[in-house]
Order: structure tokens, then sequence, then C-alpha cells
């Protein structure tokens, strides 16, 4: 069976995409974030919890505060490139239930009342949605490079409340000269698929 989504457009999302790690000094625009965020806002997340909390870091200041947290490899990326994403999870998601899943807005207290459980949760489906994020970047026709070689109790004192745990840094932008490492092997699809 082939699939719907033509050959360019999965080469565009995947067999062609990486993470990038130089981009050209083109500006990323409001606009296109909220193009992406359009877009990738409609992937599922467990009874819509939708935690994702995303942090533009555009001034210069806020990007040398940042810098200061990642990963000495990291660190010249972020620097250089046109826009920086923190992504972080909201552990106070529950709070938007009822609006989000109205059919049973008793969740926010029944099932999330306590902490500990929304901390889990938040983290799993916010991963989930900084996936769709990154397959929206490269759907805008703008790079990638994920990030989480950072010291993330840092980012989160210097960017966040406790409210929020951050996850990863994407660098965004337009791919820039010999902005791509070799790809790296994948796993066979009867080493991870099993039929029982």
């Amino acid at each position: 069976m082939s699939l719907v989504l033509d050959s360019a457009a999965q080469d565009l999302l995947f067999r062609e995409a990486r993470t990038a790690n130089t981009f050209t000094d083109e500006p990323v625009t409001d606009e296109q974030v909220q193009a992406i965020y359009d877009l990738v806002k409609y992937g599922p997340t467990s009874m819509n919890q939708s935690p994702l909390r995303i942090t533009l870091v555009r001034s210069p200041e806020a990007r040398e505060r940042l810098v200061q947290h990642l990963a000495e490899g990291n660190q010249k990326k972020t620097a250089a490139a046109p826009l920086v994403a923190i992504l972080s999870a909201d552990n106070e998601f529950h709070e938007e239930l009822p609006n989000l899943f109205p059919h049973f807005p008793q969740a926010k207290d029944a099932i999330f009342g306590e902490r500990s459980v929304r901390e889990g949760n938040a983290a799993l489906n916010a991963a989930l949605q900084a996936a769709y994020f990154i397959i929206g970047i490269r759907a805008a026709g703008l790079a990638a490079g994920p990030m989480t070689g950072l010291d993330f109790a840092g980012v989160q004192k210097e960017f966040l409340d406790d409210d929020h745990t951050p996850f990863v840094v994407i660098n965004i932008g337009k791919p820039g000269e010999d902005a791509w490492f070799p790809r790296s092997p994948r796993l066979a699809y009867d080493e991870v698929v099993t039929t029982v």
C-alpha cells in the first residue's frame, strides 16, 4: 500500500529532513510561527490536554541569557539561529480542560487533581506536541534544530515559572551552509514491529 501524501511532501517532512546545525540569517516571522502552530495544534494528545507551551527567544538579551545555559556544543548554533523556541510542559494544563475536554469537565479535578499525575501526563503529551511542532516547522519550509543538551533547571529559572518544565530548545530557520551531519542509521521495520 502506498501513502496518500505525495513523495515530495514525504521527503520534506521525513526522508530528507534532518536536524539543522547552521542557519541563514533570514528572519522567521511571527506569522510563520503562528501558521505552524495553527496547523500542528490539531495533533492528538490524551484527553486533548495540549500542555505544550512555547517561549520564543527573539531579543539579543534573551538570547544571551539562554546561551549561557546550553551545552558548549550547542551555544554557537543557538547564538546564530534566526529564532529559538523553548518548549515546556505546562503542569497546570488541567485548568484548561473544562474548555478543551468539555464532555468531561470534571476531569480537571477527578483525574488531574494531583500534581504528580499532571506532571507525568504533561511530559508525555507535550513531547508529542513537540514532535508535531518539528514537523510543522518542516512543513513551513524551515529547518529545526532540536537540542536537549542544556541546564533545564537554569532555563526554567531564567525564563519560566515552577509550573512550566522545559524539555527541549529548538533552533528554527532556513538551513545554512553545511547544515547537515550525515544521516544516522535507522532501525528496520522488522526490528521495531512485532505482530502477536
